[in-house]
């Protein structure tokens, strides 16, 4: 496929996605919002949902590595997303039914099985439709479409706590519809979309057989800000533990940090196509300064920071496939993004683990190992060497 009419298809490959993603995002981030409240409400304490939630993350991204193998082994990326979202999208509704927080933790911990199990199949298939369109924009729209579905979750879970007062099963039941509409939209792209790849253009890529240096030291420096990021569910448990938010509050709260993460992917998408990885430094400058705003302001204080620390998720988060996918050929690039996820993972893991345990000695010291963690990424990101990647600069075509 060749020309405009190749172009047109990537977009619509890369919007059908996106919405698929509004959907999923709507299902487990609405329950996200609301994770740290309803652990504590089963008898779960800080160190509890801390763990709980970084051992999530964890075994999600560590099983990356293995969807991502896979899916370069068979070339059949499609079975893989769709068993993963489906094992997701059910996880979520059947918090509805957890009596303990050791069976809802079992749930977080599948949710996020699932969410291994097709995100990096899936961000192949949407890199051979990137190479068309550009890879920071393709990717900043995936995920800006990703968080405004993580910005009605939260307000959808809001309103109905806001009508039922701690009626948390019933939110989780209603994320069922959601979850249903994903699903359809997944099955409809899988019909409009069989061969994705045939979508690629003939890359330009740093190496030719193993990875690249610049990868590695990319990893490094995605480690240390993933190791800075509080979860969300810490956050919330302590902003209600003090009182600056009452539990209807947290998920609107959760909601303006998806806002912020969506509307920040989008312009650094674009930014970064044309200036490449170094637009990350001021802004992982200007995110370090969630964790002092949101452990230790009030709550105008907390709102910026919860804010800032959704505008440095979704900016990480989408410029993380962008600038993997040109380092690597397509036939590897599956594996390269569960390899890269597995160390985010590990390094989210034992940061929130960390966090955790601070947290009970000092909430000031959890703010400054968050901010010392991300400031030391700064320099591993101006180490990196990945040139802009412009659509307009791919002008080769295989076969001609």
């Amino acid at each position: 496929m060749r020309g405009p009419s190749a172009s047109r298809a990537a977009l619509r490959f890369v919007l059908l996605l996106g919405a698929v993603s509004l959907f999923a995002d709507l299902v487990y981030e609405g329950s996200r919002a609301i994770l740290g409240p309803y652990l504590a409400a089963l008898g779960a304490g800080a160190f509890a949902v801390a763990t709980v939630t970084g051992f999530g993350e964890l075994l999600g991204y560590a099983l990356r590595l293995v969807s991502g193998r896979l899916s370069d082994r068979t070339r059949r990326p499609w079975p893989i997303t769709i068993s993963g979202y489906a094992v997701q999208m059910a996880a979520v509704p059947l918090l509805a039914l957890a009596g303990s927080w050791p069976v809802a933790a079992a749930l977080i911990v599948l949710e996020r099985a699932g969410k291994a199990m097709r995100n990096p199949p899936r961000d192949v298939m949407l890199s051979h439709a990137a190479s068309r369109i550009g890879y920071g924009w393709a990717f900043g729209l995936h995920e800006a479409l990703d968080q405004a579905g993580a910005l009605l979750g939260p307000l959808a879970v809001a309103t109905i706590l806001a009508l039922r007062e701690g009626a948390f099963r019933l939110a989780f039941a209603a994320l069922a519809i959601p979850a249903a509409l994903t699903l359809s939209l997944l099955a409809l792209a899988r019909l409009v979309h069989p061969r994705p790849e045939h979508l690629e253009v003939g890359p330009t890529h740093l190496d030719t057989e193993g990875l690249p240096r610049a990868f590695w030291v990319y990893l490094g420096a995605a480690a240390l800000v993933a190791a800075g990021s509080a979860d969300f569910p810490l956050l919330a448990f302590h902003l209600q533990r003090e009182g600056v938010f009452g539990a209807t509050w947290i998920p609107v709260l959760y909601a303006v940090a998806m806002g912020a993460s969506g509307a920040g992917a989008l312009a650094v998408g674009r930014l970064f196509d044309r200036h490449g990885i170094r637009v990350l430094v001021p802004l992982t400058v200007v995110t370090a300064a969630y964790a002092p705003l949101a452990f230790l302001g009030g709550p105008w204080a907390a709102t910026l920071g919860a804010a800032l620390w959704g505008l440095g998720m979704g900016v990480h988060e989408s410029v993380v496939p962008a600038t993997v996918a040109p380092m690597v050929r397509p036939g590897r690039r599956a594996s390269a993004y569960g390899i890269f996820t597995a160390g985010y993972g590990l390094a989210w893991f034992l940061g929130s683990a960390a966090m955790g345990a601070l947290y009970g000695a000092s909430v000031t010291l959890v703010a400054a190992f968050a901010v010392a963690l991300e400031l030391a990424a700064v320099p591993l990101i101006l180490a990196v060497r990945v040139p802009p990647r412009r659509a307009a600069d791919r002008t080769t075509e295989p076969g001609r």
